[in-house]
């Protein structure tokens, strides 16, 4: 019954969000239909307690799981992970556990879905807060506020891990509500731009070290196509983005941005993490946009949306010179990564490596970062059993547990070698990982993190099959220089970005996508009116808000730290 009258009220509590907006937008935001849940921060008494660590009638929840949709990957909700999950759950607290998949790619959309129907697993992930404050404001999220509190007791390695920054980042210093819980990085490594080696051997040049070296760079390797690829010239990419710009080019942008603006500045314009609105962004994008008319860059990029393959197809193939991504892109899924199968299809010496070539105005190449915040963790009012659900989130977060569900077992998914150090090898059947050091599973830790700190560091660079090791660590010291930390502003709640997220960031991908595309003349203008568009549809709103709660909470203040 629970179940149907939430259902039913989510519902026409998102109709009657879309008339107040004019039915324009799915994801509108709910403050105005508030059902008074943000200020219920009563925990309810649990059926029954604890005796001696364990439930004494076996409970059952449900769990998000990311499906990746990797081919020849294992089921990613019943495999040899999930099974060790379920039976240490069942073991450990009497709580029988169930996973439930969720498209990774699609992400936002689903869980909006499940929830809205009130079919959302008891634990759910998003990388999106925006989607949890719209439902918490209408009675579709549990307060965890109580819970970590009043069952603090019981959740000591949970603690342990995320420690308050990350149990209390989200909390309210208003209300005091806790909507969601924020998993913890083990590194803060983000982007990092890869570029072919034996390309630069082929033409001898030395790898590019500024942004004027990097573009000379490309201009070498489209005005050399016929050397660099014969047959296959017509298919030359030098330098490769996707849609997202704003991600894919990242380490460019910020180049352009001030490396001293001011904590407060860049909170303003933080609630995009593509940086669309941070002074220096557009300078960076005119750029792109030289780049892209001066056929230096892959001509189809907007058409390919996330989760389609084709662009790494591409880089697999052997057509692309240089990419920006993920630190450790080229080196994931083991025999299917882009390294190892560019080497088996090119020759042994092709090989993406990694390159630090965006140097600042100061001459630094610095890499802003928050702080080791994740995905966001979070019980939807459905949820019956969240004191076994937070033991949940306690039992992954052991150091044991977090351990075995990254590196398996020995000779089935990791080597010993002489040094000590893990080595991941490629495993088969169910013991495939479909996610970097299992992500998926651990959802309160991404990146690396054994037992020991110091086997983790002399591990990291084995960590993926069938990749040079150098690269690997040459890439994570790529990661970590010039890194900027930004202070975590503490100011409650931005009405304004309730429902906006997934629209937002739509729109944000037409500024970008179409200020790279169209011609150097018009650049101006369609970056302008795309900008102006973007805000009128609430960035600017956001922005108005978020200056009025900093000046709330900390005055005349432009620094936090």
């Amino acid at each position: 019954m629970k179940k149907k009258f939430l259902s039913l009220a989510l519902a026409g509590a998102m109709a009657l969000s879309m008339v107040a907006c004019g039915g324009a937008q799915d994801n509108a935001p709910a403050a105005t239909t508030d059902t008074g849940a943000t200020t219920d921060t009563t925990a309810p008494e649990v059926a029954s307690e604890l005796v001696d660590g364990k439930f004494a009638d076996t409970r059952h929840i449900t769990v998000e799981v990311y499906d990746r949709s990797i081919d020849g990957g294992s089921d990613v909700t019943n495999n040899k992970y999930t099974d060790y999950i379920k039976q240490g759950m069942l073991d450990k607290y009497n709580v029988e556990v169930e996973f439930v998949a969720v498209p990774r790619w699609t992400e936002v959309e689903q869980i909006n879905n499940l929830l809205a129907a009130g079919d959302a697993p008891d634990i759910c992930v998003t990388y999106d807060y925006a989607t949890i404050q719209t439902y918490a404001n209408m009675g579709g999220v549990l307060n965890l506020a109580d819970y970590v509190d009043t069952y603090k007791s019981d959740l000591p390695e949970l603690w342990d891990w995320l420690t308050e920054y990350n149990m209390y980042y989200d909390k309210d210093p208003n209300t005091g509500n806790l909507w969601a819980l924020e998993a913890k990085l083990a590194v803060s490594n983000r982007i990092v731009t890869f570029i072919r080696q034996d390309w630069l051997d082929e033409l001898g040049l030395q790898a590019p070290t500024t942004t004027e070296e990097f573009e000379k760079t490309m201009v070498a390797f489209k005005d050399n196509a016929d050397k660099l690829l014969g047959a296959d010239a017509s298919k030359m990419v030098p330098y490769s983005a996707s849609y997202d710009i704003g991600w894919r080019t990242a380490t460019l942008i910020e180049s352009f941005i001030d490396e001293n603006v001011t904590d407060k500045e860049y909170y303003l314009n933080g609630y995009d993490d593509r940086k669309l609105t941070e002074n220096g962004t557009k300078e960076a994008i005119r750029l792109v946009n030289k780049w892209y008319n001066d056929g230096l860059m892959w001509n189809d990029f907007t058409l390919y949306g996330s989760g389609d393959s084709t662009e790494d197809d591409m880089m697999k193939a052997g057509y692309v010179g240089a990419f920006t991504h993920n630190w450790d892109y080229p080196f994931r899924n083991g025999e299917d990564s882009i390294n190892h199968v560019l080497e088996s299809t090119v020759g042994p010496d092709a090989k993406f490596v990694p390159i630090d070539p965006f140097k600042n105005a100061n001459g630094n190449y610095t890499k802003f970062v928050s702080g080791p915040i994740d995905r966001k963790i979070f019980f939807p009012s459905t949820n019956d059993e969240p004191l076994a659900s937070m033991l949940y989130l306690n039992f992954i977060s052991s150091p044991e547990v977090i351990e075995y569900l990254q590196i398996g077992d020995e000779g089935v998914t990791h080597n010993v070698l002489e040094s000590g150090a893990i080595e991941i090898v490629a495993a088969t059947g169910d013991a495939i990982q479909n996610s970097g050091f299992n992500i998926d599973y651990t959802i309160t830790c991404n990146g690396l993190k054994l037992q020991d700190q110091a086997k983790t560091d002399l591990s990291r660079a084995y960590s993926y099959a069938f990749n040079d090791p150098e690269l690997v660590q040459k890439a994570h010291e790529i990661a970590n220089t010039d890194l900027k930390v930004i202070a975590h502003a503490s100011v409650g709640e931005i009405t304004a970005e309730s429902g906006m997220g997934d629209v937002l960031s739509s729109q944000r991908d037409v500024v970008y996508d179409q200020a790279v595309v169209c011609k150097p003349a018009d650049f101006d203008s369609v970056w302008d009116s795309n900008i102006q568009t973007y805000l009128g549809m609430g960035g600017q709103a956001i922005m108005d808000e978020r200056a009025s709660a900093w000046e709330a909470t900390y005055g005349s203040t432009e620094n936090l730290q």
